[in-house]
């Protein structure tokens, strides 16, 4: 079992959190599924857009610049050749699409693999609650980024690169976050290996906590 304090926005326990980490991987993590995933999703994420003129692309006469014997030079066709000053490229890059796809339950498991080396490499940090609004006037909550700010440094994860996962997709907290540099807040069901890994801390509330592990989580006070 794997038992996790639970901290508060000021910084204090509110508890501990318990599971076991055969709910999230049955066996040891395996690094080079997650070195895959890595490498699939940096793949997908590359645009793929460049191009460059070849000879046939390249604007000019198709003509040949002087006739092949008796000028005493070397041999040439066109001026669009690739040897020449303002030719085309002689293997021209089109646009490409290099993204692909692990199969669906390699992904899922890179995911659960990412998300159990967190907890333990003492990355993770589990949260009772996020508490970072404000009612207006009008009695609406309003984001407010300063409490955030303040919880990130209470918790001891400022600094560096943070994920924040949320049960659900929470505005409130989104756009709480999204102007400190180096937070990224995702609903827990968006979670993956690449952006688990590629973050420095991992924040979690305890209902997010719940529905990743499908709720068989348990809190002790």
């Amino acid at each position: 079992m794997i038992s996790v304090p639970v901290r508060d926005a000021a910084g204090g326990e509110a508890g501990s959190y318990e599971f076991d980490p055969a709910d999230l991987v049955r066996g040891e993590i395996n690094r080079q599924l997650l070195h895959d995933a890595v490498v699939m999703y940096e793949a997908n994420r590359r645009v793929g857009t460049v191009q460059t003129k070849s000879r046939g692309m390249v604007q000019g006469s198709t003509k040949k610049l002087f006739r092949q014997k008796g000028t005493g030079r070397a041999r040439a066709g066109n001026a669009r050749t690739p040897v020449r000053r303002g030719g085309g490229h002689a293997f021209g890059k089109k646009p490409r699409d290099f993204g692909y796809r692990l199969p669906r339950k390699a992904v899922r498991s890179a995911t659960k693999m990412a998300l159990l080396s967190k907890f333990q490499d003492g990355q993770a940090v589990i949260l009772d609650d996020w508490k970072c609004d404000h009612v207006d006037a009008g009695g609406k909550p309003v984001p407010k980024t300063k409490p955030v700010v303040a919880a990130l440094k209470a918790l001891g994860v400022d600094g560096s690169t943070v994920l924040i996962a949320t049960d659900g997709v929470d505005q409130i907290v989104y756009r709480s976050a999204r102007n400190v540099a180096g937070v990224q807040v995702v609903p827990a069901s968006d979670l993956n290996a690449y952006s688990l890994l590629r973050n420095r801390h991992f924040v979690v509330t305890v209902s997010a906590m719940d529905s990743l592990l499908g709720r068989t989580a348990e809190v002790s006070a």
